[in-house]
């Protein structure tokens, strides 16, 4: 039997008209969800891709990508008839495609509430997933064919008047338009921006749309005559200079209206050119020239050559008023500048993409990750200042570019998106996670199926834990032959519950000890905290752990025992004399008011998480060393540990003084308040608690985005105060919500 299959060697080089009638030959009158025609996408996309001057393997499979569901082995198609080059460009074209599906679940899976960190949780989120298209593409072609399939469903919306659905603008916004701008591909860039900004928000789109349209023509024939006349100018100066009109688009407009906070009136670079010049000296010649030329605005005009911005960025910004009155916008750089604010750390998508607020300077990205985005823009840049013929090998070295970071970047089954370092395990997944949920791993779902837990995950993989209700880690995940954890947190977070097992296995071992030491000596009642002071440790839990470990020998303790005193007994008190607690706060020793059913004099102490006051419900749980928390019923911390060793549970009450109004304890609570930040905010709610007579013991404040977030500590007798102290701080003029923390 012959082997039939042609050698990639002997295949020509695909063409763009032989991938459309490929197309043509085999998609028939198919669809694609969006509606649009299967061929006419492939048109499009494989056009978009071929104006950035990709080789033709990249313009083949952006025609092929969308057709390979339609065919019975598509692999062996592509292959046979384009050669194994485009067949593993489409492969990965679709793999990210099917990823992208994921991306608006992903976004919405990184808000977990409304609230105050819900923005930053997004802004994270998005950020991974950015970077984890970018890490399952291994071919920077693949993202580009991507970018440019997007750019074309968004045209075919636009085109044919009708809605996307709600997750692709959005989608679009996040993650295609900021991935086009890092890798400098303006021209997709900008559409993406606009044409997702056209569906996502349509009332803003059309207003400034009009606006701009209203003054197009006199806009466009000011800048050009403007531009004529400084070039004139600069000639006469013998100052070699590139001079272009900057058009604005409409989502860049809105950006700075909503950014600056400004009406479309008030912005000056609506209209505005850029000049280019060779050397320093011609920036500030050029600069004398432009203001020779028109009035310049004073406060408009930034140095950023003498005084660089912080991320290093340098030019000349100036503003200024044109013969018709009206204020337009003129940036002046050297080459040098220019290339470093396309390429540099101060390039453009490091300031223009941290949001709404972005002018005032943020920058998030990794250095990094940063250094292998802007090599990669260089070559993209390169590739159209240098023919083919001039730069030998340059595409191959695209291809060879691999967008890697040292991470990977896994879902969740809720598709959040968490980046684990290079090699990381289900079992490095779990901790990552949440440190109970990695203690009780006992198996790992990747993709649907089973897999051993020291299985290295890979990018795009969506990993489910299978766990039990209780339990912990194995020995052998710290075995590094057996390759159970990567992540030096996972490692640190084991060796932690060993440690802490360890702990309290020694501290149980060391006080059987030392209580069968004070049996022999008949000191049962001695004061166990003034035993442990008196023997130099600042706990009882100090002194166990290392008599069990036989670092501290018992004689010690039969001494100090010798020298102590055995307490006097108390006197009792009279029939008819009723104790009352002191009035003081039970944070500081008094009487908490609580019972124990079916339990006398046991030590019980109030959770600080939860921080119950009367009449709250409650109950107790038995902790080890430290007798009985008690928490809330609804505590979320008591449930989880109820959860877990129920037998430990005590059912517990307030005392009949307490409920009856006859206690004088009290109790501290945490009351948590939003508000918008203003001068005098904390002396007005001061106020409230002093005419509530309530005493302030801690207080916690921080202010993001003239919004503060406040938590005082405050001592109550019942929850009575608390309702009526949250009722009157939610009249403090700027109180958004004032509320018990749960």
């Amino acid at each position: 039997m012959t082997d039939t299959a042609v050698s990639p060697e002997l295949l020509p080089e695909p063409s763009f008209d032989d991938a459309l009638a490929f197309v043509r030959e085999h998609a028939g009158e198919a669809r694609l969800v969006s509606g649009e025609a299967l061929v006419d996408h492939a048109v499009g996309t494989a056009r978009i891709v071929q104006s950035l001057n990709i080789d033709p393997q990249a313009v083949a499979a952006a025609a092929l990508f969308t057709l390979a569901p339609h065919l019975d082995d598509p692999s062996r198609a592509i292959a046979e008839r384009f050669g194994p080059e485009v067949e593993a460009l489409v492969s990965d074209v679709r793999k990210l495609a099917r990823l992208g599906s994921v991306s608006s679940r992903a976004t919405q899976a990184a808000l977990p509430e409304t609230g105050r960190d819900a923005q930053a949780a997004r802004r994270a989120q998005v950020e991974a997933l950015r970077k984890m298209f970018l890490a399952f593409a291994q071919d920077i072609r693949v993202v580009l064919i991507r970018l440019a399939s997007r750019v074309q469903s968004l045209r075919y919306y636009a085109a044919h008047k009708l809605e996307p659905s709600r997750d692709v603008p959005r989608e679009t916004l996040e993650i295609y338009a900021p991935l086009a701008n890092r890798l400098g591909i303006w021209q997709l860039k900008w559409e993406l921006e606009d044409l997702a900004f056209r569906f996502e928000d349509p009332v803003t789109y059309k207003r400034i749309a009009k606006l701009l349209d209203e003054r197009r023509v006199e806009r466009e024939s000011y800048v050009t005559s403007a531009i004529a006349r400084l070039q004139t100018e600069l000639a006469t100066a013998h100052i070699n200079a590139e001079v272009s009109g900057r058009p604005k688009h409409i989502y860049s407009i809105w950006k700075k209206m909503r950014g600056k906070e400004l009406d479309f009136s008030e912005l000056n670079d609506v209209r505005a050119f850029r000049v280019i010049v060779d050397d320093i000296k011609d920036c500030y010649t050029v600069l004398g020239i432009v203001h020779n030329l028109w009035q310049p605005v004073p406060r408009e005009f930034d140095d950023y050559i003498s005084r660089p911005k912080p991320n290093g960025y340098k030019s000349l910004h100036t503003v200024v008023i044109g013969d018709d009155g009206r204020a337009f916008e003129v940036q002046i750089r050297t080459q040098e500048m220019h290339r470093f604010a396309e390429y540099g750390v101060a390039a453009h998508w490091r300031y223009k993409e941290a949001g709404t607020r972005a002018y005032a300077g943020q920058v998030t990205a990794s250095e990094k990750y940063d250094e292998k985005i802007a090599w990669l823009r260089q070559l993209l840049a390169w590739k159209d200042d240098v023919s083919d013929t001039e730069r030998p090998g340059g595409w191959q070295q695209l291809r060879d570019a691999t967008l890697d970071d040292d991470h990977i970047y896994v879902l969740t089954p809720q598709a959040r998106v968490i980046a684990l370092p290079q090699g990381a395990t289900a079992v490095d997944f779990a901790y990552h996670l949440h440190s109970e949920l990695g203690h009780r791993c006992r198996g790992a779902r990747v993709d649907g199926a089973m897999v051993p837990l020291n299985t290295p995950l890979q990018n795009g993989q969506t990993v489910e834990i299978v766990a039990v209700k209780e339990g912990g880690p194995s020995r052998d995940w710290l075995n590094p032959q057996l390759g159970y954890l990567h992540s030096a947190r996972a490692r640190q977070k084991v060796r932690a519950w060993f440690n802490s097992v360890e702990a309290e296995e020694n501290i149980t071992a060391g006080r059987a000890i030392v209580e069968k030491t004070l049996q022999r000596e008949g000191r049962t009642s001695v004061n166990l905290d003034q035993l442990a002071a008196k023997l130099g440790f600042k706990t009882p839990d100090e002194l166990y752990a290392l008599v069990a470990k036989e670092e501290f020998s018992l004689r010690n303790i039969e001494h100090a025992l010798k020298d102590t005193p055995p307490p006097e007994p108390e006197p009792e008190a009279p029939a008819q004399f009723e104790k009352r607690s002191s009035g003081q706060s039970v944070a500081q020793g008094a009487s908490a008011g609580v019972l124990v059913v079916g339990v006398d004099a046991l030590l019980t102490q109030l959770a600080r998480c939860c921080r119950p006051a009367p009449p709250d419900p409650i109950a107790g749980f038995v902790t080890r060393g430290k007798g009985m928390s008690i928490h809330r019923s609804d505590c979320a911390t008591f449930k989880r540990m109820a959860e877990r060793s129920p037998e430990r549970v005590l059912h517990t009450t307030w005392s009949a003084d307490v409920m009856g109004g006859r206690g004088s304890s009290v109790y501290p609570v945490d009351l948590a308040v939003e508000s918008s930040d203003r001068q005098g905010l904390l002396r007005d709610i001061s106020e409230v608690f002093a005419r509530e007579k309530i005493n302030v013991i801690g207080v916690k404040s921080q202010s993001r985005r003239n919004i503060a977030y406040m938590q005082f500590t405050v001592e109550v007798s019942n929850a009575a105060q608390i309702q009526r102290a949250c009722a009157l701080l939610g009249e403090v003029q700027g109180v958004i919500r004032a509320s018990r923390r749960a």
